[in-house]
């Protein structure tokens, strides 16, 4: 199949597709005597797999080690399952963070008044660089301007 029929199978875009091949993530394709790149049911198979990985949001060197570990028949099943809990390790990290920053945010809105006074905790944290306290009323009490060096 050319390349938009392998695209559409395995639902990558003929630019990823490139990509992946140019990285050799995986092996370029043959080519017909006109040049055009001709992939075969198995890069379909590859392909559908990078996307699969890819929506777990696994980065290009892990999928990398998985695809080898998939075509290796005597794989250790203890090395695929390190690698996934690796990963779910750093997106326990990365929802951690994500939550910090969401509960932040919502508590500075949360002291903003929203009306038309130009006090903002918001904009003033993000002015000062760290946490600002809450003033009377809710509101960030306001910081002196930095020195203009």
């Amino acid at each position: 199949m050319n390349i938009g029929q392998a695209a559409a199978a395995s639902g990558i875009s003929a630019k990823m597709l490139r990509y992946y091949e140019e990285i050799g993530l995986m092996p370029r394709a043959s080519r017909s005597p006109s040049g055009y790149r001709l992939y075969t049911e198995a890069d379909v198979q590859t392909l559908s797999f990078i996307r699969r990985a890819r929506d777990l949001g696994l980065s290009i060197e892990r999928i990398r080690l998985l695809i080898g570990l998939w075509h290796d028949r005597d794989r250790p099943s203890a090395e695929v399952k390190r690698i996934a809990l690796e990963h779910v390790a750093e997106l326990e990290d990365r929802i951690a963070e994500l939550t910090a920053m969401r509960d932040r945010l919502r508590a500075l809105a949360g002291h903003c008044h929203g009306d038309a006074q130009p006090d903002c905790p918001i904009l003033e944290e993000l002015e000062a660089g760290r946490p600002v306290p809450a003033g009377p009323r809710g509101r960030a009490k306001r910081a002196a301007p930095a020195p203009v060096s």
